[in-house]
């Protein structure tokens, strides 16, 4: 009955994540045509260089590769601005995104270079990654798959347009990483008392981390500015967008992670215990989810700490190399919202642990029979 019900359950997922696939949302599409292209030759006598800059444009000569117009050859310039993290210079032989704006009778009047073409290579990857969580994870992986997909498409097709349409990013934030916490921890940990005691200590640690962050971020005046592109979307037409306020939602959306997969260890430990030793008092159970916690605590808050700096790595390079004073690197506004983020997260990560472990032992212990009939039958 519990096999069929999970069954059902992933059914139920699986749909909501088709629907959610194909429901248009996002913003209206602009009319070109997107391919892939090859470079056949790049005229280069409007590049001018400076040291490791190029500015000026490239004169391209290209045959389109996928598409309707599989076949063309077409003529393009490519910008340069001198700035390395948004310039392409392209060679011989290279593979572009193209986008064709195609005119009356279906003559392609202008092609734009967009950048590198790495779809191939990100399929790859994806193909690879979802190939191996189902070979090592069986059904479970399945599970966690139809998790994995889940989260990217609500936060895709849900978040990003509630948050470009000038909602409460703290309430839309909050809201998705609810309904990713009760599908993930769910499809993995099914619909039993491991499940709810994970998501019951997770709920706890993410809504801790939220009032942390939005504390922390009003006591020392950060704004989402300081995050890229977020500037540009108030010159893009989202003057009313709060920045600082989607930052905060951000925070606890990054974490949210580490916070259900700790959850999800110590209610699964809690539930072998009790399974093993019915007859442990509320009080006991609870000492040795607190025990296992302690144990991955201090792995999992490295966890974070690697994740978020390495996405930094450069810009504390940039200080260094300037002989910037410890104190002043510390107080930019830069450096200090990596700080309140891995914080943040951190400490409502260090939260789950006894959250989760006082859930398990109200949930696991409600009466005298063993705790958790789903972990007897997993393994």
């Amino acid at each position: 009955m519990a096999k069929k019900r999970e069954r059902v359950s992933l059914g139920v997922f699986v749909l909501v994540t088709l629907v959610l696939l194909i429901w248009p949302g996002g913003r209206p599409d602009d009319g070109g045509i997107r391919c892939r292209a090859k470079v056949l030759s790049a005229d280069n006598g409007q590049v001018m260089q400076h040291g490791i800059i190029k500015t000026g444009f490239q004169k391209l000569v290209l045959r389109v590769e996928s598409g309707s117009y599989a076949g063309e050859v077409v003529s393009a310039a490519s910008n340069l601005m001198g700035k390395l993290e948004l310039d392409a210079f392209y060679g011989e032989g290279d593979r572009l995104l193209a986008v064709l704006t195609v005119g009356d009778g279906g003559k392609i009047v202008h092609v734009t270079p967009r950048d590198h073409y790495r779809l191939t290579g990100l399929w790859v990857m994806v193909s690879l990654f979802f190939g191996l969580l189902l070979i090592t994870g069986g059904e479970t992986g399945a599970r966690a798959l139809v998790s994995f997909v889940l989260t990217g498409v609500m936060i895709w097709k849900v978040l990003i347009p509630a948050l470009l349409a000038g909602w409460n990013p703290l309430l839309v934030s909050f809201g998705v990483v609810m309904i990713l916490n009760f599908s993930v921890i769910f499809l993995v940990g099914g619909l039993n008392r491991l499940g709810l005691t994970a998501f019951c200590g997770a709920t706890l640690g993410i809504l801790t981390t939220c009032l942390i962050a939005l504390a922390a971020g009003k006591a020392i005046h950060l704004n989402g500015a300081v995050k890229p592109f977020s500037e540009a979307l108030l010159y893009a037409g989202y003057a009313d967008l709060s920045l600082s306020m989607i930052f905060i939602g951000g925070i606890f959306l990054a974490s949210s992670g580490a916070v259900m997969d700790l959850a999800m260890d110590i209610a699964a430990s809690m539930a072998e215990v009790a399974r093993v030793d019915a007859t442990l008092s509320p009080v006991a159970l609870m000492g040795s989810g607190l025990r296992v916690g302690r144990s991955v605590l201090g792995t999992m808050t490295t966890t974070l700490l690697l994740a978020y700096s390495g996405g930094f790595t450069s810009l504390l390079m940039a200080m260094m190399a300037q002989n910037v004073p410890l104190s002043v690197m510390l107080n930019t506004p830069w450096v200090s919202s990596e700080i309140i983020h891995t914080l943040s997260g951190s400490i409502g990560l260090v939260t789950v642990a006894p959250f989760t472990a006082m859930c398990g032992a109200v949930i696991y212990k409600r009466d005298a029979t063993p705790a958790c009939d789903a972990v007897a039958r997993a393994a």
